[in-house]
């Protein structure tokens, strides 16, 4: 009964914040086909308290960027689906193609 503001703030915050300051982190969403994994994650953009914790996370990892002085960042994130033991990278240029 959270939205995923709530979630995100309670959640997702504290571990984003470590990968702000250098530590790597996971955010895992596992349950059943059609729990709500996938909107909890990328949610909707109106209204705002709906919007997923992947956009939360990297709005709050480049506001952390751009107000950090005299550092460096590289980031990188991916978003893995592991269905039916095949794994497929969300973020890649084809979503169908398997992982090994």
């Amino acid at each position: 009964e959270h939205n995923t503001e709530q979630i995100y703030n309670e959640i997702a915050y504290p571990l984003v914040e470590s990968v702000t300051e250098g530590y790597n982190s996971t955010i895992f969403a596992y349950g059943q086909t059609g729990s709500g994994k996938t909107f909890t994650m990328l949610g909707v953009l109106e209204p705002s308290t709906q919007k997923g914790i992947i956009p939360r996370a990297f709005e709050h990892i480049f506001e952390s960027i751009q107000c950090a002085e005299d550092a460096k960042f590289l980031v990188r994130a991916s978003y893995l689906e592991i269905y039916n033991e095949d794994i497929r990278d969300l973020l890649g240029a084809d979503t169908k193609q398997k992982l090994e």
